[in-house]
């Protein structure tokens, strides 16, 4: 296929803004300009790559197509960036799309962000960590921060540690729902905070104790600090990173002894690229002093 550079960029552009229109902005050229460098990449690809839609998204060839359109983008940013200045401030960042769970981004990720960002526009998509890496797969993003040990194709993997997650509550609340701990009956009745209805750590906590299913009051909190203050505002317990307990919080453990160790690794595109490197390194190192 003869795939030409404007058309990509027009490809990754449009599915990135949603419109034809955005992406006529972010490109400097015309709605209809992009439109022609699409169909024109869709006559070289032999088939359809975006569905025409508000937002617009890509079908299945097009996801292909897409990986190698931002591929290609971090590689001509790599080189642009070598053959040129370095300290020259005109130079175009180079943009890296990351998925990251919602925990890490609140306590400990951009932290190392903040140090690899010279010379890099980040572009975070907030998502569990157990589904991350469809993102990964459908070229979405270029890099990972997944619970996920096998690698995606095309990826290599770094094991970064763990999070431990402990079920914590009010002391009032604790006192009324847990008078005996933690307990199959107790958990059947107590409210419970769930960050949306992907969180299925309080569920696994849950299980140790009970064999059946249950269908108790539920709370969702799709916020890290928001699921921890509904918790401290006694709206129901919670799974609770130890990296989110303040020295004079007064949240306290259902139980001394039980806690969950999520772990967490590092996915990323097999691409010899010098910036996203940078950004792995940078979360290696943060990753090493903040988790398990």
């Amino acid at each position: 296929m003869d795939l030409q550079l404007d058309q990509l960029r027009a490809l990754d552009a449009a599915i990135s803004e949603g419109t034809f229109e955005a992406a006529a902005r972010r490109l400097s050229v015309t709605p209809s300009a992009v439109s022609q460098r699409i169909k024109a990449l869709e006559d070289a690809a032999g088939r359809i790559l975006v569905q025409r839609t508000k937002p617009v998204q890509p079908t299945d060839s097009g996801l292909a197509v897409l990986r190698l359109a931002r591929q290609i983008a971090l590689l001509s940013g790599d080189t642009a960036r070598e053959l040129g200045d370095a300290h020259n401030p005109t130079d175009r960042p180079v943009r890296i799309p990351i998925a990251v769970n919602a925990d890490s981004l609140q306590t400990w990720v951009m932290a190392a962000l903040g140090r690899a960002s010279a010379g890099v526009n980040y572009e975070i998509h907030r998502e569990d960590e157990e589904h991350t890496t469809q993102l990964l797969r459908d070229g979405t993003v270029m890099a990972a921060i997944t619970s996920t040990a096998a690698p995606v194709q095309g990826c290599s993997v770094r094991r970064l540690g763990a999070m431990r997650y402990r079920p914590m509550a009010d002391p009032d609340f604790a006192r009324t729902w847990f008078p005996d701990g933690p307990t199959a009956k107790s958990f059947a009745l107590a409210p419970v905070i769930l960050f949306d209805r992907k969180d299925d750590l309080q569920f696994r906590l849950m299980r140790r104790f009970t064999r059946k299913p249950l269908d108790q009051p539920r709370h969702y909190i799709p916020s890290s600090s928001g699921f921890v203050e509904a918790i401290r505002l006694g709206l129901g317990w919670g799974m609770v990173p130890d990296l989110q307990r303040r020295p004079d919080d007064t949240l306290i453990p259902l139980d001394d002894t039980t806690f969950i160790d999520v772990p967490l690794y590092w996915q990323q595109w097999k691409l010899d690229s010098p910036t996203l490197s940078r950004v792995a390194t940078t979360i290696a190192e943060a990753a090493a002093a903040a988790l398990l």
